[in-house]
């Protein structure tokens, strides 16, 4: 009997389209693959204007929900659930909160459930997010797989500024080419058998340790303290810029431009003391940090955990 999977995505720019499609694409024939997008009612463009791009942060951070366009799913009795979605601004991008968030994600009940990003490198929030949506939903969250920006952290801000703004991702005379490397994006093919093989038994508990010991997740110490110190600035800009109103709102564009400002800043003039200080502490403290990159690189739930 055939395994049958549903993929469910967002992609503003296309490449989560294409990991997807080269994640599944040495599944055998025993495996019946449905895939669906979805996407919102009033579409993000892409590649982006800098004022809509910081306006969308505060919503992005706290997770308010837009209208979605309809979603037929086809009513089929489904294995397994393959979650591809995006952060922004260190979280789950607005369209995939919207959907975790509509009656469409009840598909998403009592399934097994594997989460795909694509991702610059900053990613760990955007998960514990979306665990506890899978939580609420009562889907079990069963494998996990980070595609991200292997380039240095300010060469690739530099290359995904300029795929943002411009729609430019191959590489450039002095830049490397934008977001996931096509190599990488590729690659992922290796991990459909092992998907495949996993479904066939169900055997979900063996699903995680095996991706990650084909490389399914990077990370470094250095980005959890990175990611921990940014969030709760994020937080913070998130409730003080929507004090002014919703986006779209002109009121509140002061704002919008202050955190733009100081987040820019905060990159290209203080990265490199945050980076350096960020590295201390997880030599000073590398038992503590190798639970909590083993804890992110994992399937577990446990609140607050950033």
């Amino acid at each position: 009997m055939a395994i049958s999977i549903l993929v469910l995505y967002y992609s503003q720019s296309g490449q989560l389209g294409q990991i997807l499609d080269n994640l599944v694409s040495k599944m055998g024939e025993n495996t019946e693959i449905t895939t669906v997008e979805y996407k919102p009612q009033v579409e993000f463009s892409f590649p982006w204007t800098s004022q809509t791009f910081f306006d969308a942060m505060p919503e992005s951070v706290l997770e308010i929900p837009v209208p979605l366009q309809p979603i037929h799913i086809p009513q089929k009795q489904y294995d397994l659930v393959i979650l591809g979605y995006q952060p922004w601004f260190l979280s789950p991008s607005i369209p995939t909160s919207s959907f975790l968030q509509s009656d469409y994600a009840r598909v998403l009940e009592g399934k097994p459930v594997i989460t795909v990003l694509g991702t610059r490198n900053m990613w760990l929030n955007a998960q514990e997010k979306v665990k506890a949506r899978l939580r609420q939903l009562n889907a079990r969250l069963v494998g996990s797989i980070v595609l991200a920006d292997t380039n240095h952290n300010l060469i690739s801000l530099l290359t995904i500024i300029r795929w943002n703004f411009t729609g430019r991702k191959e590489a450039s005379r002095w830049l490397p080419e934008a977001g996931v490397q096509t190599a990488d994006i590729k690659n992922v093919a290796r991990f459909g058998p092992i998907i495949q093989q996993v479904a066939e038994k169900k055997h979900w508990d063996k699903l995680q340790p095996a991706l990650l010991q084909e490389g399914a997740i990077g990370l470094k110490p250095t980005l959890i303290i990175l990611e921990k110190r940014g969030i709760k600035q994020f937080r913070k800009f998130a409730v003080y810029i929507r004090q002014k109103g919703e986006r779209g709102n002109p009121d509140r564009l002061p704002r919008v431009l202050l955190f733009k400002r100081l987040l820019l800043t905060g990159i290209f003039v203080l990265s490199p003391i945050s980076g350096f200080t960020a590295k201390m502490a997880s030599l000073f403290k590398q038992s503590s940090f190798r639970k909590q990159v083993n804890y992110f690189k994992g399937i577990d739930y446990e609140k607050d955990m950033i």
